[in-house]
């Protein structure tokens, strides 16, 4: 071997950020002069050099170097012991290389920084942060956490209250911050306050200053301003549906249930009513046509036939009990001077320009009394012109076409028409309407329900 190599000290300590230097002896122990090279091997290699980087020495003299070890302060040197070794290359003859060993202990050290994310929070009922706290030291760390505001109204509370970090790594703590009251309106409050980030250390220690953050909290009302404003609008809109309702909607609604009371279903409606009354209807119809024949027979059995009998009662009394039902829809003589729903109905059409037309709704048969109480009059068409609703020759209901679509009217006293006497309508057309989506017609077209109840006439029966 022509080269012997010694370190002073085989272990040695560093501290991060500082120059440490080791001492290494050279001994050139062939018969020439030989130089040789140095190379740091081991995790300390990017951090450590040797100064001189050669040597040159005569046979049989020997030389000194120096190891320096440098490890920055950062985590990326963790600390504690950390083996080494310096090879030391002759450079005429490399395989008589030799590799001197050591151990370098880093010394720790502690950074700790923290941050408060987000530095301002707003919130009726608390305010929320999260604390962020970094080791950039090269050995674990234990913090403690605290906190404390600026007034009394307000107070700090973490979510842990220590946080052990290794080092190179950062950890989060949940921070709120709590008012001591509610503020149910008015202006916002504002509330400062203070975090602080202690690194636990051992007795025999000096403490580490903490790091403190500082942040504040508004605290908002929980009623917010644009409320009473809300309500104020809330309350002009229910107004204007309302009003809308009335204005708009309700007409309609009422003008479709008037146009659903079409003649068809009044009449449906006036023999599901009469239906329960119809045996003594059909036995008033069986008595009249039993009967001798007589005038007296047939008044005192039936005026007029039920609305299953048809066309058997008092006009069958004159005529051995059979005769025409008339014009109604369904009627009929109940026993016993009851009365029976009868409805009747008519059409008329009129020309412009020409004469009025007149259509008769319905002719109250002998030996009864008909008693008016609903009247329906429908202009589908849209229509202008005059309608007479008339009794007996008498007016009972004058109109203007151009002024309904569809009109009902009903009586608390009933109108009551005698034995014989007809309901007619006139129409006198002056101009035809154009019904919406369909070709204009030639002539105005009106109809007429009427309801009421045809009973017997007992004047007419005692004399």
């Amino acid at each position: 071997m022509s080269v012997t190599a010694s370190l002073d000290v085989a272990s040695v300590t560093a501290e991060p950020g500082g120059d440490t230097d080791v001492p290494l002896q050279i001994l050139n122990s062939s018969s020439t002069v030989e130089e040789y090279r140095f190379e740091v091997i081991g995790a300390c290699a990017p951090w450590a050099t040797v100064e001189p980087p050669a040597l040159s020495l005569y046979p049989g003299a020997s030389g000194t170097v120096r190891l320096r070890l440098r490890p920055p302060r950062d985590a990326s040197v963790a600390a504690g012991e950390t083996p080494f070794g310096i090879r030391v290359v002759p450079t005429s003859d490399p395989e008589g290389t030799v590799v001197p060993e050591g151990t370098v202990a880093v010394a720790p050290f502690t950074e700790v920084t923290a941050e408060l994310v987000p530095r301002g929070s707003s919130g009726a009922r608390r305010g929320r942060h999260q604390l962020a706290v970094d080791n950039r030291g090269n050995a674990p760390v234990t913090v403690r956490l605290s906190g404390h505001t600026g007034t009394e109204r307000a107070r700090v509370e973490f979510g842990t209250p220590e946080l052990v970090i290794p080092p190179g790594h950062a950890d989060f703590a949940k921070v709120s911050v709590r008012p001591g009251r509610r503020v149910w309106r008015g202006t916002p409050v504002t509330h400062t306050f203070q975090t602080f980030v202690a690194p636990v250390v051992a007795e025999d220690q000096e403490p580490y200053e903490p790091v403190t953050s500082d942040g504040s909290y508004e605290q908002q009302p929980i009623l917010p301003r644009w409320l009473p404003r809300a309500l104020v609008l809330a309350a002009v809109a229910v107004i204007a549906l309302a009003g809308l309702w009335y204005a708009l909607l309700r007409p309609a609604v009422k003008s479709a249930a008037r146009e659903a009371i079409t003649p068809e279903a009044i009449a449906s409606a006036v023999e599901k009513t009469a239906s329960p009354s119809g045996g003594a209807a059909n036995g008033g119809a069986g008595n009249g046509g039993s009967g001798s024949g007589g005038a007296n027979s047939g008044s005192s059995n039936g005026a007029d036939g039920g609305a299953d009998g048809g066309g058997t009662g008092g006009d069958g009394g004159a005529s051995n009990g059979s005769g025409s039902g008339g014009t109604t829809t369904g009627r009929g003589t109940a026993a016993g001077g009851a009365g029976v729903p009868t409805s009747a109905r008519v059409e008329v059409r009129d020309t412009v320009g020409g004469s009025p037309s007149t259509g008769s709704a319905y002719k109250v048969p002998g030996g009864s009394l008909f008693e008016l109480t609903d009247i329906v009059v429908q202009n589908p068409q849209g229509d202008a012109g005059t309608l007479i609703v008339s009794s007996q020759d008498a007016p009972i209901l004058r109109l203007a076409l151009e002024n309904f679509r569809d009109s009902d009217y009903h009586f608390v006293t009933p109108i009551q028409v005698p034995a014989g006497g007809e309901i007619t309508m006139t129409v006198d057309c002056r101009e035809v309407g154009k019904p919406v989506k369909a070709p204009t017609p030639t002539r105005c077209s009106q109809s007429l329900l009427l309801g009421g109840t045809l009973r017997p006439d007992m004047e007419s029966s005692d004399s």
